[in-house]
């Protein structure tokens, strides 16, 4: 009886649905090659765009290279000249959330899960928008999930919690950040919006110019952005706030914006590979023109990585025109995460780092010690 019972626990145990094998067409897409410029060593930036692929360990950019295009392909991402990776433990664990990493980001220090540009101590810590702020900085956020959630939130709010979203809302309309795009419509008393920001909160409205305007706050969805041809990408998001920093900075020090393709990690949860994909097209598409941007405007620094890694993905093997893998989990794990680079200051994001390091490497590329205070009024 006992041998019956064991076997009946192994079995169902050895079917967990999160670890069955899957499969998807190989691709078969031509690379877009895209202009690289070199850029000399210790070259300082004026501006820092910052993007986050939630979730997104090796294992998603390699799935989603061989989906879109095939083995030989090269997306957006490879294409940055300068590579390496990053530790992702938060403090006193193993494994982070979204959260300690975006304060690790935001702040330059270990905290605890769900604790957001606090320390373990709850003691406020400040922020790279809030340190910028104060040598005439514009800063902006972007994400595909509500700009309430963890990543953009470690950015602006201090708080024990990620999910007091509520005062994590309106801790964002008195926060240095002047362009916040996203979803999270729910979470924010639009009469305090009214008073503080411009509302926007159709696709169409991205195709507008806010000129010497008050602070723009975009909500596209209740919480986080369900993808639809109604809603806008993190593609377009991105592309509009780096138009508005770019018509005139003259008053300006320069800008820092963050932009997340948050749902590759809520994809990652869901063991959900189409799904994954599909988010990491968009987040890729923004990468392209983010190379183009940088490559333009030559004073820029694009730096690329993810909090951690999402599913525990494992590419298996081939099987005629389909690769074969396998999720591990439907939880984060603690695998390092790549890190990718291009502009003046990319040569410090070589090889392996903590994710706190980010932080002062930003500060290091865009000469900090040496800024003058300032104060930068546009979208007041």
């Amino acid at each position: 009886m006992r041998f019956i019972l064991f076997l009946v626990i192994f079995f169902i145990t050895s079917c967990d649905s999160s670890k069955k094998i899957e499969s998807m067409k190989i691709g078969s897409e031509e690379t877009k090659f895209l202009e690289i410029k070199h850029f000399p060593d210790n070259l300082k930036a004026k501006n820092v765009i910052f993007v986050v692929g939630d979730g997104a360990g090796f294992s998603q950019v390699t799935l989603s290279r061989i989906v879109i295009g095939g083995l030989d392909y090269r997306l957006a991402i490879d294409q940055l000249p300068i590579q390496g990776a990053s530790l992702t433990h938060p403090f006193g664990n193993v494994v982070t959330d979204s959260a300690a990493a975006g304060t690790a980001w935001a702040t330059g220090n270990k905290t605890k899960n769900r604790y957001l540009s606090v320390d373990p101590n709850k003691d406020n810590l400040k922020t790279l928008p809030e340190i910028l702020s104060e040598k005439g900085y514009l800063s902006g956020l972007v994400a595909t999930s509500s700009i309430t959630h963890a990543t953009p939130a470690a950015f602006y709010a201090h708080i024990d919690s990620r999910y007091e979203t509520i005062e994590i809302a309106k801790q964002l309309l008195s926060s240095p950040i002047n362009i916040a795009l996203g979803g999270g419509l729910e979470f924010f008393d639009l009469k305090e919006v009214d008073e503080t920001h411009v509302l926007i909160n159709k696709k169409k409205y991205l195709k507008f110019d806010f000129k010497n305007n008050k602070k723009i706050i975009g909500l596209f969805d209740e919480d986080g952005i369900v993808r639809s041809t109604k809603n806008p990408t993190q593609q377009e998001m991105t592309n509009f706030a780096l138009k508005q920093f770019d018509m005139d900075q003259s008053e300006c020090t320069g800008f820092f914006l963050m932009t997340e393709g948050s749902q590759i990690d809520w994809a990652g949860h869901d063991n959900d590979a189409e799904k994954m994909v599909t988010e990491f097209q968009d987040f890729d598409n923004t990468i392209s023109d983010l190379i183009n941007f940088v490559t333009e405007d030559e004073e820029t620094l694009l730096i690329i990585t993810a909090d951690h890694e999402t599913g525990g993905l494992q590419i298996l093997r081939q099987n005629n025109d389909r690769v074969i893998f396998q999720w591990g989990t439907g939880r984060h794990t603690g695998a390092p995460v790549g890190v990718y680079a291009y502009g003046p200051g990319a040569e410090n994001f070589t090889g392996l780092m903590d994710n706190t390091d980010i932080h002062y490497k930003i500060l290091d590329a865009l000469d900090y010690q040496n800024l003058e205070d300032k104060t930068c009024d546009l979208y007041q």
